[in-house]
């Protein structure tokens, strides 16, 4: 969420950044936001002007008492009364005013760092690294969704029986590459200094606020009415909101936290041959990295952030490449992201694997997550998160590019986990 006060001291700027981003209904919102905050300030001026005079009256009627003025006390109390049914009216438009400026905030994206591109989608993102060679394969060389019913080892017909398209079922072999994902993913993030939680996959209506999944995403968000609950979308959500409401130490930073969790969406409007098989799914499993540092660090942070997923690719011996999202194709919340895809041979195709973002001090700012410097002044953090990794499509990479005449080759980091090479 942005700050009041750079709307109103950097307006020409946060509305440049949201043209970048072709955020259509930018300026009505901005112009709303600053005669909103105008009404608030004027309220607040005569709030305590009031406040101050009925403080005043109150004390004076009892000099005017104390002196034998009780025709003048009893007048000046009828005031000071009146005063105070005014001051509770002001105080309930001084409420309202707050109330509208939080839902106005609420729907304005954050602002981009200034390094990022200028455009509307996909298209205009920057390849900035690439790495490795993308493999050639025979011409009989089949997609994963037919690789996994050769070798029975994720069956969605079965997950449309017991729950729905979108939900698969993972078997045998498959089931084990999925656990043995997981556990390579977390080692690694624990390798790095970060701390593994194991957080709750439901959250409450203030922690998908606290993120900026609510309002932007509601749609996208399964929702258990009877409890006010919403299935996760990603471990940034929970993980996250445990310092939702915190005054940190300078002390107790970095926070470096990673989780692994299911993740729920309901990818709603999907359809196409680029969402078959696990290219999207509604249940997925990924292990997400989280960062809160201070603002001066974070930038530095997104790229360590980055040059560990880029590792964990390197290890899974996939080709990928990075891409500096632009304006029009970044996530609510971001003020800069970078995309890792890898080359999914035979659907010859790049698919994104991993989001990694610097939020700044947007989600912080809903959170109300700050910290405590040395010369004790409070400031807000900075927040990141990136997927480390994104499970469905390293397996459909892993699927098609590994696939010989023999099976299909696991990569070597993986195999002490799976207890196998190749799956026959």
């Amino acid at each position: 969420m942005l700050q009041v006060a750079a709307i109103r001291e950097q307006t020409n700027t946060i509305l440049e950044g949201l043209r970048k981003r072709n955020f259509k209904d930018g300026e009505t919102l901005v112009r709303e936001v600053l005669e909103n905050d105008q009404r608030r300030r004027d309220t607040q001026k005569v709030l305590d002007e009031l406040k101050a005079k009925s403080n005043a009256d109150a004390k004076k009627i009892g000099e005017l008492m104390k002196s034998g003025q009780s025709a003048d006390a009893t007048s000046l109390r009828a005031a000071v009364a009146a005063d105070k049914e005014n001051v509770k009216n002001l105080e309930a438009s001084f409420e309202e005013f707050d109330k509208k400026q939080l839902e106005l905030l609420y729907k304005i994206p954050n602002i981009p760092h200034p390094n990022v591109p200028a455009g509307v989608g996909a298209e205009d993102n920057v390849t900035v690294y690439q790495h490795g060679t993308v493999p050639t394969l025979p011409a009989d060389a089949q997609p994963h969704w037919d690789l996994i019913k050769k070798y029975d080892i994720i069956d969605f017909d079965l997950g449309t029986k017991i729950a729905g398209a979108g939900f698969p079922v993972y078997k045998g072999k498959g089931a084990r590459l999925q656990r043995a994902l997981i556990n390579f993913f977390l080692d690694e993030a624990v390798s790095q200094g970060y701390r593994e939680i194991q957080p709750p996959i439901v959250v409450n209506a203030e922690s998908g606020y606290g993120t900026g999944q609510l309002p932007d995403k509601e749609g996208q968000m399964y929702f258990v009415n009877e409890d006010g609950l919403y299935l996760i979308p990603t471990a940034e959500v929970p993980i996250t909101n445990l310092y939702r409401d915190v005054i940190l130490g300078d002390n107790d930073l970095p926070i470096k936290n990673a989780g692994y969790t299911p993740c729920f969406r309901r990818e709603a409007g999907s359809w196409g041959a680029h969402v078959r098989g696990l290219n999207r799914l509604h249940q997925f499993d990924k292990v997400e990295i989280v960062q809160i540092r201070k603002p001066e660090e974070s930038y530095e942070t997104l790229e360590i952030m980055c040059a560990h997923v880029q590792g964990l690719l390197e290890k899974l011996e996939l080709p990928y490449r990075k891409l500096l999202l632009c304006g029009g194709d970044m996530g609510f919340g971001s003020a800069m992201t970078y995309d890792l895809e890898v080359f999914s041979a035979a659907q010859q195709r790049w698919l994104e694997v991993s989001s990694v973002s610097n939020f700044e001090t947007f989600q912080a700012n809903r959170l109300k997550l700050r910290y405590k410097n040395k010369e004790g002044k409070t400031q807000l953090l900075h927040t990141l998160n990136g997927s480390a990794l994104a499970l469905p499509r390293i397996v459909a990479s892993i699927l098609e590019n590994n696939q010989t005449p023999e099976g299909i080759r696991i990569p070597k980091v993986l195999v002490p986990y799976t207890g196998f090479d190749l799956i026959a």
